[in-house]
Order: C-alpha cells, then structure tokens, then sequence
C-alpha cells in the first residue's frame, strides 16, 4: 500500500476551482489512466475512465445475492498548498518528540497533541514546501490493495465489489458527474477519513457565499465625502458575522462562516466566504443573516454590493439512518480488528455526502491521515494498513450478512 501511495502523490492533482471544466486540472486525468491501468494489470479488465475523469471498476464477486458494495476515494488534492513536487520523508519508527520537516518547519507534540498516539507507529510527512496528498490518495492506495486482495482470493466468499474513483472533491464537485447507475453498488463507502476507527455518517451542509463590493474610487486627494473604499466596507461586512461562529472558535456540532478568499482594491473587491452548519434550521440562518448584513450595508451605501450563496452539498444523516445495517457493517468490521468505533459527525463534507442524497447511501471510514490540507500533513501506515483489515472485514461480512 505505501508503494502505491508514494507513486500516487508523485502525480500533481491539485483541483482548480476557477475552471469549469472536468476534471479542472489535467494532472487528475494523468493519474485516473494509472489507475485504470493497474487495475487492468491485476486482471480487472471492466476498468475505464470517462471522459470527464471517473474511475470506474467492477469485482465480480463470488456470492451473487450479495448486496453489491461500492468503494470511493477522490484522486485531487486540496487548493490551499501545492502538491507538486511532493518530497515524501518516512519516520520508521515514530519514537515521540518533534518531526523535523525542514529548517523551518516542524510537527510539534504541543501543536499536535495526537502525536502521542502514534508512538511506534511509521508514519509519513511532507518536507514543510507541499501538502502530502494524503486526502485522499491514501484512500485509493487502499481500495486499490483492496482490489489487489479479493482478485487473488477468490476462494473466499464476497459479493461484487464496485471501485470508483473521483475528480473534484476538494471543490465539491467530485459526486456531480458519477454515474451511480453505471457504478453499480447497492451502498458505498468513502475512503477519505482520518484518524484510527473513526465511521462518519454526518456531515456539515455546506454553501458558498460571492460577494462582490463596487466602491467609489476617486483621488485620495479629494475624497471627503465622495470616495467609498471597498476594502473598508468589506472589512465592515465581516465585523458584522458573528465573531464565536468562525472554524477557529467552532467544535463538534458548531458551524462556522470563514472568510475563505478576498482580492481587489480600495475601488472593487470580490470576497467568498464558506457557510457550514450541520443543522438545517441554523444553516439557513447563516445563509438569511449573510443576506441582512448586505441589504443593510446596501442600503447604507447604495446598492454597491452583489450577493450569490450556492449550496454546496448537504448532510448525508438523513439518508444514511433509513439503512443502519451498513453503519452496523461498519462497525462490526472495526469491532472485530479490536477497536472501538469512533462514530463522529465530519467537519467537512466528502463525496458520499452528494451521493447519498442523490440516493447511494455513502458513509466516511478512515484512512490513517491527519491534518489534511496543508504541510503538516501525515500518513501513518499502521493506521492505513488497519483501514484495510476493516474494509476486507465488511466486504466478507457482507456476504454473510450482519449478525
């Protein structure tokens, strides 16, 4: 699995959300052909990739009135770091204490108090001048072990095992173009969670706020009572968002605005903020107080703001609770490699999120990663490797039906 992952995050595939096209970036086609073409070399010879860059793959399983089980992981990288170039570091044996990336940069046991649970364990890092790529090419180094496994052990007893692998999830719009019917599978599972036995059904719902502010530029030297900065008004548009509800003061079940992007100059800027609530009744309070703070600043300034909120995705809770028999799979699955599950609501969204409103109930299972998205990015391969022990207990499990 380690060699799969290092091969896979040699491949740059940074999404790109200012392109409308699928995939955004040539980079996620690149690696969804090296994907296609190890499948085909294990023997799985269905494996084809559309031409908007989904990976799809079929396991004919040897028990046919199995349900058919489908696993998901996205092949992008997230926005916020590169993830050209990647220089991977292996610590062997994490022995405790800080992880040196590079003269600058460093994983400290006080920033990152998990660290501490990973003693022993071999973990992989970044070199402090990219993201790792963990999120989520660590899920698909496992679905493809996974793959690997079930086409050499035919002896055992597993219904169909449906592989797809998407683009532009980091973006939101990894689930946009699947094609559930071609796909094939009765339920799916991402593979795109972090920490040790942690099974995720819940998620925020998500929306994206535009906003573009049209000042009135004039010379500073003559301004008074006629220049409008823009800067100054959008400054004066966050002040108005409720400070307790940003992700820096947010936990658990707290959603959170955050001003994601802010570009221009004192005579125009566009900002974009990000809306997230796991509730559908605050959620839409975040939304309508948003709109209040423009009509107001609108009507103080004169109409000199434009506002659009896009939904993004939406909890997944209520489409996966009508089928508790695969969360129940899950954790049995977990329970039997000698860990409790950790069933927690997702800080984020994943694919299964559209998915199971679109009607494929998609749950979240971990991978081994921490602190996605930027340098401090690690992989640890135990953990991985535990994630794979638990995806062939549900998929033999399945075939046996939950007891």
């Amino acid at each position: 699995m380690l060699d799969k992952f290092l091969r896979y995050i040699s491949v740059d595939t940074q999404s790109d959300d200012k392109k409308d096209c699928c995939p955004s970036t040539p980079g996620q086609l690149d690696l969804a052909k090296i994907l296609v073409d190890e499948l085909k070399e294990m023997g799985i010879t269905n494996a084809t990739c559309d031409e908007h860059g989904y990976v799809y793959a079929s396991i004919e399983g040897t028990v046919k009135d199995a349900p058919k089980i489908g696993l998901i992981s996205h092949m992008d990288t997230a926005l916020e770091l590169t993830g050209a170039g990647v220089k991977p570091q292996i610590v062997e044996s994490y022995e405790g204490g800080d992880i040196v990336l590079n003269d600058k940069y460093k994983l400290t046991e006080e920033d990152f108090p998990f660290l501490k649970d990973l003693l022993g364990h071999k973990l992989v890092t970044t070199d402090g001048t990219t993201l790792l790529g963990a999120d989520d090419k660590a899920g698909l180094a496992i679905i493809m072990s996974i793959a690997e496994f079930f086409v050499k052990n035919r002896n055992l007893a597993f219904g169909d095992i449906k592989i797809g692998f998407t683009p532009d999830e980091e973006i939101g719009r990894g689930a946009s173009l699947f094609d559930i019917e071609k796909f094939g599978a009765d339920f799916a599972y991402t593979i795109d969670g972090g920490p040790l036995a942690e099974l995720e059904y819940e998620n925020f719902n998500a929306a994206t706020a535009t906003i573009h502010i049209e000042g009135k530029a004039v010379h500073p030297g003559s301004a008074k009572n006629v220049l409008i900065n823009a800067i100054l008004v959008g400054q004066e548009l966050n002040q108005m968002l409720p400070v307790n509800q940003r992700p820096e003061y947010s936990e658990g079940y707290e959603g959170f605005y955050m001003l994601d992007e802010i570009n221009g100059t004192s005579a125009e800027i566009d900002m974009v903020y990000i809306i997230r609530d796991f509730f559908k009744e605050t959620f839409q309070a975040k939304k309508d107080l948003i709109k209040e703070a423009v009509d107001f600043l609108n009507k103080k300034y004169g109409q000199i703001i434009k506002l659009e909120i896009k939904d993004s995705y939406y909890n997944m809770k209520e489409k996966v609770e009508p089928h508790m028999e695969i969360i129940d799979l899950a954790k049995k699955a977990i329970e039997e490699e000698g860990l409790t599950p950790i069933v927690k609501p997702i800080r984020g969204g994943t694919d299964g999120a559209t998915l199971s409103h679109r009607g494929l109930p998609t749950p979240n299972l971990f991978t081994g990663g921490y602190n996605f998205h930027g340098r401090y990015e690690i992989l640890d391969v135990d953990i991985m490797e535990k994630s794979f022990n638990v995806i062939k207990n549900i998929i033999i499990n399945n075939a046996k039906g939950v007891k």
